[in-house]
């Protein structure tokens, strides 16, 4: 039998014939991304959730003030200070701002704020240490070794032994203290710390001439000029030397230490220079 050719059907021409791949493509990527996309919202959104229930969780509230290193400042007076830190987020309350207001306090050198898991803050304070008692317009007031003026001065410093402090204002006769005038009066009172027993009677300081300071010790109301150095060698020599100034001169008004080989008294009249004995 002879072999029929048959014309092809057109319908049947899968050569001709292009599969929708784009579409199946589109497809097969978009929907592993929503998924993904919907996953990672939901994770982000419990991230976000757990942060806010741990941040305001209440064992992570401050419930607790640790103060160390106060002396003179009581501890209600620094939790005082602190008011409203208690019952804050031990995670986000920013401790700069509790530690300014700590040193606005005068009382306050320095202070130190640390967190303590789970709800403590640790308090360190540094207190300002007075150098003596200065008298400014009549008013006694404590005050450091830069003229930082502490508190003013009252029966509850009675235990503190400072010499009282004059000329520590401005040129001017102004309130605020100078500086360089208080670092000399500390200077002084340092240089006689190596001799308690001479420290001990420093009654008063004036300051006023930054080349000059003067002193009166207790149970002596000479005033002693020391000059700006030698404070203490100067200070020592006029002790060895009282008993026999006062033979001398009687009612003394200063004396004049600033010199080694000499010395100047001021009695009622007109000074008196007397030659030590070699």
């Amino acid at each position: 039998m002879s072999a029929i050719a048959a014309p092809a059907d057109r319908r049947f021409r899968r050569h001709h014939v292009k599969p929708a791949r784009r579409r199946r493509q589109w497809r097969a990527w978009v929907r592993p991304a929503l998924q993904y996309g919907a996953l990672a919202a939901l994770l982000a959104f419990g991230l976000y959730r757990g942060g806010a229930v741990t941040a305001n969780a209440h064992v992570l509230r401050i419930d607790r003030i640790v103060v160390r290193g106060n002396t003179r400042l009581s501890k209600g007076e620094v939790l005082n200070m602190l008011g409203g830190l208690q019952g804050e987020s031990l995670l986000w309350t920013n401790l700069d701002t509790w530690r300014t207001r700590l040193q606005a306090s005068p009382w306050v050198r320095e202070a130190a704020l640390r967190r303590s898991l789970p709800s403590t803050v640790e308090v360190l304070i540094s207190e300002r240490m007075p150098m003596g008692i200065a008298r400014i317009n009549g008013e006694m007031y404590l005050v450091d070794e830069h003229g930082v003026i502490i508190d003013q001065y009252g029966p509850q410093y009675a235990d503190l032994d400072l010499p009282i402090v004059d000329g520590l204002t401005m040129s001017d006769g102004g309130s605020l203290t100078d500086e360089a005038r208080a670092e000399f009066a500390a200077r002084l009172i340092a240089a006689l710390r190596p001799k308690p027993q001479i420290a001990r009677r420093l009654s008063q300081i004036d300051v006023a001439d930054l080349h000059n300071a003067l002193v009166i010790l207790t149970g002596d109301p000479a005033v002693v000029q020391l000059g700006d150095d030698q404070f203490l060698p100067r200070l020592q020599s006029y002790l060895d030397l009282a008993t026999t100034l006062r033979e001398r001169v009687p009612d003394i008004d200063y004396v004049d230490m600033r010199f080694d080989d000499r010395v100047y008294v001021r009695p009622a009249g007109k000074p008196v220079r007397i030659e030590p004995k070699r």
